[in-house]
């Protein structure tokens, strides 16, 4: 298993607070990263990381493993419809507990609004290689998300505040105004 630490992606469809089930599966706190391709230092990371395990996969589980292994955990996001994906790559990762979400400063972030799909951070993981009912390849494991910057929602409520739309009232104000 290799942990790897990436520079600043991009989170996308970031259920990162919450598990969600998806298609009937174990809830998971999921996010997709987006990675800049001119990233070349993370993309390399990954790229290393995911042929570390896949070694690491054959030595596990046969040589068969690297023949039968499913498409690889990194993505280009040039051959998606996606157009948020485009001069990216872009890879899945998750995990049944949540992770660690963490600010510029170290600092936990305890409101939910701060880490949405469009955020910028930068993503703790651990990739290795799996053997599950005929399905084999390398994934990740989703451990901690530090935050980088506020961007665009790519989606959702995404960095929606109260605040934005709503003041403090004093008790004193008529409120048939």
């Amino acid at each position: 298993m290799a942990r790897v630490v990436t520079g600043t992606v991009r989170l996308s469809y970031a259920w990162v607070w919450d598990a969600k089930s998806i298609n009937g599966g174990d809830p998971k706190h999921t996010c997709m990263l987006l990675i800049l391709k001119t990233d070349t230092e993370t993309v390399k990371k990954l790229k290393d990381a995911e042929a570390e395990a896949e070694k690491a996969g054959i030595t596990k589980y046969g040589a068969g493993f690297a023949s039968k292994k499913n498409t690889k955990m990194l993505k280009d996001g040039d051959l998606e419809d996606d157009e948020s994906r485009r001069g990216h790559y872009y890879i899945n990762t998750s995990n049944k507990n949540r992770p660690i979400i963490i600010d510029k400063n170290m600092q936990p972030i305890l409101d939910t609004t701060e880490v949405y799909s469009g955020c910028y951070a930068r993503v703790s993981l651990d990739v290795y290689p799996y053997n599950a009912s005929m399905n084999k390849g390398v994934t990740s494991t989703l451990k901690a998300i530090q935050k980088i910057a506020d961007g665009e929602s790519l989606g959702g409520a995404g960095h929606y505040k109260v605040e934005d739309d709503f003041t403090v009232i004093a008790d004193d104000d008529d409120f048939l105004k």
